[in-house]
């Protein structure tokens, strides 16, 4: 055991040496997470909304126009932008240009037309080919006959009893029993995701960053192990007492090492800073943060034994920073994308750290979401290593 910890110390020495590997491990992934905060507002003073914006422009100016402008104001999907001095050739070009989801104009007779039972037509610019319009639509179709059955039924009213029940009075209660309806849908967010605030945003770019550079990082600690064996370092240690295992061993706990202090690092700095709550359930994420680290340092050792240069550790590092980062969804949420990509993108590790990652600090899940994630995290852990040993006893037979 002591052998080994000499050869962990060793590497560690090495790596803490050049002041660039720590300003690429730490300094970098801090920068990169405030430069993703700042792209996506996680650092906004003003909170954002997220409904679709639909311009609005009313020419009726009647009763029934200003009440279909408040059942539309009062959506949670769509958010009126509404501006007198716009004509209805401002709106389609604010639709062409992206600025607009959509633009309703409500043209002159178009009250009269709905108290008169006929066929009332709104003016509806929009893309059709956006995925924005369905959502739009839906909602345009589902608020407009609102308004047309309140109409419906305070006409009605009025016809069977109208001195007691005149139409506005009916409209308005109509209208008015929209907002308590007899069947609800709750939305209940967990509390221990706390809305509107900065760590809405970071935490999904505040783990992808932060295991998108320990992989990075491995092209330092792999340079090590190949420079160890180019010089004949490795092949002179194995004809003393030092096992074969034993050398392994101490290089994969170097690269451990490093890593876990990377992530105690980064996670100091998000909780703190960036409000990202890792400390909500902290045995949860230490339990994905570990086997995280020991899947990404049995890569290094991967990488380190099967490179046969420097520049090819550097290589295969970046190469697979690449390819694990942006299929396992450290850049974009893996949830916004086809269920044929997800399950690609699951058979990287870096999937499963995101899944457990966010289950904690995005999601607001148990311990128990996280224990698929990292026993599959240490399955590639195994896995990396085993590669890495058998691959080192091929060279030896060459």
């Amino acid at each position: 055991m002591i052998r080994v910890i000499d050869i962990t110390l060793k590497d560690l020495l090495q790596l803490v040496r050049d002041f660039k590997t720590f300003l690429f491990l730490l300094l970098m992934p801090v920068a990169f997470t405030i430069l993703f905060g700042f792209a996506f507002g996680a650092f906004s003073g003003a909170p954002s909304d997220p409904r679709l914006p639909v311009g609005y422009l009313d020419q009726d100016a009647s009763r029934l126009s200003r009440d279909l402008r408040d059942v539309l104001a009062s959506s949670e999907v769509i958010r009126l932008d509404e501006n007198p001095t716009r004509s209805a050739s401002d709106l389609d070009q604010l639709v062409a240009d992206g600025k607009l989801a959509a633009a309703i104009v409500v043209p002159h007779g178009y009250g009269k037309l709905m108290l008169q039972d006929k066929t009332s037509r709104l003016i509806v610019t929009a893309d059709t080919g956006a995925v924005a319009w369905t959502t739009v639509e839906a909602e345009l179709l589902a608020r407009v006959s609102r308004l047309d059955s309140a109409v419906r039924t305070a006409t009605i009213l009025e016809q069977i009893d109208a001195e007691r029940m005149p139409f506005n009075y009916g409209l308005k209660e109509s209208l008015a029993s929209w907002a308590d309806p007899p069947i609800q849908v709750a939305e209940i967010k967990s509390p221990a995701v706390a809305s509107g605030s900065k760590a809405n945003a970071l935490t999904h770019f505040a783990p992808g960053v932060m295991l998108q550079f320990a992989i990075a990082g491995l092209l330092t600690a792999a340079q090590v192990i190949v420079s160890e064996r180019k010089s004949r370092t490795f092949q002179r240690l194995l004809t003393t007492a030092t096992r074969r295992l034993e050398i392994v061993l101490g290089h994969y706990l170097a690269i451990l090492v490093m890593i876990l202090s990377q992530f105690v690092l980064l996670m100091t700095f998000g909780q703190f800073i960036l409000q990202v709550g890792y400390l909500r359930l902290p045995s949860a994420t230490f339990l994905v943060a570990f086997s995280a680290a020991l899947c990404i340092a049995a890569l290094g050792l991967l990488i380190g034994i099967v490179a046969r240069s420097e520049e090819q550790a550097v290589v295969f590092s970046i190469v697979l920073m690449f390819v694990f980062s942006g299929m396992g969804g450290a850049w974009a949420p893996l949830e916004v994308t086809g269920a044929t990509f997800q399950a690609i993108g699951h058979l990287t590790p870096v999937a499963w750290a995101m899944d457990g990652f966010e289950n904690i600090v995005a999601r607001g899940l148990g311990f128990h979401t996280v224990l698929m994630p990292s026993a599959v995290l240490a399955g590639y852990a195994a896995l990396f290593f085993t590669l890495a040993l058998w691959r080192l006893h091929t060279l030896e037979e060459k």
